[in-house]
């Protein structure tokens, strides 16, 4: 697995946040990184004619400052888990990770890496939320692998601590990392929600470039649960293919063997499903995904598996994981 340390040679600073302390702070990590004042992040982020494999080989990274929408509504393809106030916020754009079934190279034209040091200003609108809402789910890695990057910039830790002043405020930090923070002097808050996506081995190394294993996954879980926390489980996309139930069946087996299942809190099943313009864009970017040259078909604007497979997904996954958790627990959710 690459290392972020190996990306980052030049590092582009808006000059409204070049003494930021956050700025400074993540400036100190790469010292031999190449400093660029630019006056908006847009204009090295968002120009055509940038390639997004070619860049995902040698990332840049940008930081500035998010001036509006500190807030977006959760999109409906995205699982709720029965909360009402749903929303998602984007303080990072874009992964270390290179997964082909990523939405986000359909989203932009480059793969560099953004950061919004401004995180005082998203505090703010949270709490600001929270005084209309009185409650509200937000997912905070929903535009990248927040915990994968949090040795650069610490905002997990920082929304930890957050959280524990806003009782009405869950949060969900889904990633694919095998990192462990030490939180175990801090008080445990359950509204804080650490979610793992996990996939067959054999399916990571194929689709997954760059993540951690299946193993060093399960490993960092065991190591949250160990100090207290209940995890959520992401089976999401769950990919068909050849040898389906055997090797699904084998590998719902390996996980809920390798974890304490009295602290897992629930479980999310999801199959592939992507825009028709995000995958347009995908399949121009990514021409040698296997993956991404299945003939899926396409729903009012979303493409998915053909109806009979999703459903033959759905049951085989249902009728496994019933067997290790609760069925109250298991969200069956993007896809039918």
């Amino acid at each position: 697995m690459k290392s972020w340390n190996s990306n980052f040679s030049h590092i582009y600073v808006e000059k409204e946040v070049m003494k930021h302390e956050r700025s400074q702070k993540i400036m100190e990590k790469f010292p031999k990184a190449v400093i660029i004042e630019i006056e908006n992040y847009q204009d090295v982020f968002h120009p055509s004619g940038q390639e997004f494999a070619y860049q995902k080989q040698s990332q840049k990274l940008i930081l500035a400052r998010k001036r509006d929408h500190f807030l977006y509504r959760g999109a409906k393809v995205c699982e709720s888990f029965e909360n009402h106030h749903f929303y998602y916020t984007s303080f990072l754009l874009n992964c270390i990770y290179d997964c082909d079934y990523c939405y986000l190279q359909g989203v932009y034209s480059s793969a560099n890496i953004v950061i919004f040091v401004n995180l005082e200003d998203f505090f703010e609108e949270v709490e600001r939320r929270l005084e209309e809402t009185k409650d509200l789910y937000l997912c905070i890695s929903y535009d990248t692998d927040l915990l994968a990057l949090e040795g650069i910039h610490s905002f997990v830790e920082a929304w930890y601590d957050f959280s524990q002043k806003h009782p009405g405020l869950k949060i969900e930090l889904r990633t694919k990392s095998a990192k462990v923070l030490d939180f175990s002097k801090k008080p445990y808050n359950p509204n804080f929600i650490l979610a793992w996506t996990l996939s067959p081995e054999a399916v990571s190394q194929m689709f997954e470039k760059k993540t951690p294993s299946l193993q060093n996954r399960l490993e960092a879980i065991r190591k949250w649960q160990k100090q207290g926390f209940s995890i959520r489980l992401c089976f999401d996309p769950v990919l068909w293919q050849k040898d389906f139930e055997k090797n699904y069946s084998l590998f719902f087996q390996y996980c809920f063997s390798s974890l304490d299942r009295e602290k897992i809190l629930d479980v999310s099943v999801g199959t592939f499903r992507i825009s028709k313009e995000y995958l347009k864009k995908m399949r121009k970017q990514n021409r040698n995904s296997l993956l991404l040259s299945y003939p899926f078909v396409c729903e009012q604007g979303v493409y998915s598996y053909p109806r009979e497979i999703q459903s033959k997904i759905f049951d085989l996954v249902k009728r496994e994981i019933k067997q290790y958790v609760a069925e109250e627990k298991l969200f069956m959710g993007g896809g039918l």
